[in-house]
């Protein structure tokens, strides 16, 4: 497959290799490029002339709307393939594309600006002040591979709905789903210079896309090594940075457990574990907490792994067997610490099946940093402020959730939990595509959520009259 750039389809002899994280077939191969295109990309793309209206950019982000619809079950299987996510959780991904890009094509018609009483200023009474928002120029959009089609969604949208001109790097192990992306975007009709999804080794080609001047913004979702490495090069650019999670659940004495189990088992297990608001820590008050872990495991046991093509698999491969292998080690390094196995740390290449550990401590490799994959630890503490402390002593800091019947406590819990969203009788994964999303502390800086990342996306002009 070839990579779409300078308003034409690009190959190359130097290739890069897609693979089924299952069985590490060949999917396809991608081009790589050199840093001299991706220049030559962003000069391209700093050539747009901001020539749509809101009309027309609302008409193409609806038009791929259609398009995902009407190609959902191949994306779906695209996505399955190269990134081990199960069918059900790519078809579930899917969906919230389909929100995010209808979503962007709505905000493309409410760009609005005010006016402002400029006579509000002493010596000024016969001025009127114009507050309008453009678009900011070129966006570098640099995506992960846990969900290829809707963590780009939530860059190309609002970028094409502010109406400026993106270059997307996808990751190297699930690019094709982005050149599917792009294919709809063509179909749509979009000017070539104001899309290009660019393939390539991020080692050679990361400083051209974040270093050149004309670059007004760098929205990237991925590990916090590298999103500090660009904040340390962007310079002057805009930076939206969505980094990592130790995103915690705590789960009171009252709580429902009944509403508690299934998004406990969805939020640590579901896409893999592969989430940035993945259950990274259940922290859990000793009253409860046999009554909770017994429930739970029995719940985990129930869920198959395997090939993530096939229907009724609940947990595929993770990305690559490195990863695996990483998670096995911390694991087993933690039951050497004190923690209890409860469940799983089974690992067959790339698969890992579905692990409980009891008994953890937060300075466990387990859960001192984040762990992106199907483990679920239990942290037992004697009472709400210990979860609190517990919860908060974490550089990360992007969403939690709570399960309690005490409004008190849940309120206080969502003033004192260091996040960027707390969640009340939900899980940390919780997502709306329209809500502000990102986090604090080392999770990143800036928000999305597609009208969130459409202001951020724009500059302000003050017009005086």
């Amino acid at each position: 497959m070839k990579f779409w750039a300078l308003g034409q389809w690009q190959g190359g002899e130097r290739v890069i290799e897609v693979r089924n994280p299952f069985n590490g077939a060949l999917i396809d191969t991608v081009p790589k490029a050199s840093a001299d295109l991706v220049q030559q990309a962003i000069a391209y793309a700093h050539g747009y002339d901001f020539s749509l209206t809101a009309w027309e950019r609302f008409e193409i982000l609806r038009k791929v709307y259609d398009g995902i619809q009407r190609r959902a079950d191949e994306l779906a299987r695209t996505i399955s393939l190269e990134s081990g996510k199960t069918l059900r959780d790519a078809h579930i991904e899917i969906k919230r594309s389909l929100q995010t890009f209808l979503f962007s094509a709505e905000e493309a018609k409410r760009i609005t600006g005010e006016t402002v009483a400029v006579d509000a200023s002493a010596g000024l009474p016969s001025s009127l002040g114009i507050v309008v928002r453009e678009p900011l120029g070129v966006v570098v959009a640099i995506g992960p591979f846990n969900y290829p089609l809707n963590l780009l969604a939530h860059k190309v949208g609002p970028a094409i709905a502010a109406n400026n001109a993106v270059v997307v790097k996808p990751a190297s192990s699930t690019p094709l789903t982005a050149m599917m992306m792009a294919e709809l975007f063509i179909e749509a009709g979009i000017p070539p210079r104001m899309l290009q999804v660019i393939t390539g080794d991020a080692r050679e080609i990361s400083d051209a896309l974040i270093t050149d001047p004309r670059v007004r913004k760098i929205t990237f979702t991925g590990s916090i090594q590298v999103g500090k490495a660009i904040c340390a090069k962007a310079g002057l650019q805009s930076v939206c940075m969505e980094l990592g999670g130790n995103d915690p659940l705590i789960v009171l004495n009252d709580a429902d457990l009944d509403k508690c189990i299934p998004v406990a088992v969805d939020g640590a297990f579901g896409n893999n574990g592969e989430r940035c608001t993945s259950i990274k820590r259940i922290i859990i008050e000793a009253g409860i907490a046999d009554r909770f872990l017994e429930r739970f495991a029995a719940e985990t046991a129930k869920l198959k792994v395997g090939d993530q093509l096939d229907p009724a698999t609940d947990i595929g491969p993770l990305i690559d067997e490195a990863t695996a292998a990483e998670i096995e080690d911390k694991v087993s390094r933690s039951v050497t610490a004190g923690a209890r196995l409860v469940l799983g740390n089974r690992r067959e290449g790339t698969l890992y099946w579905p692990t409980i550990l009891d008994n953890v401590t937060p300075d466990m490799p387990v859960v001192a940093d984040e762990t992106f994959g199907p483990v679920a630890p239990l942290i037992r503490v004697a009472d709400f402020e210990e979860a609190i402390r517990v919860a908060n002593d974490t550089p990360f800091g992007l969403q939690a959730g709570i399960f309690t019947n005490d409004l008190a406590k849940a309120m206080a819990a969502a003033r004192r939990l260091k996040a960027g969203a707390v969640k009340i009788n939900k899980g940390p994964g919780f997502r709306a595509e329209h809500l502000p999303f990102g986090g604090v502390k080392d999770s990143g800086i800036g928000r999305e959520g597609v009208k969130y990342a459409v202001e951020s996306m724009t500059t302000l002009k003050t017009i005086v009259i």
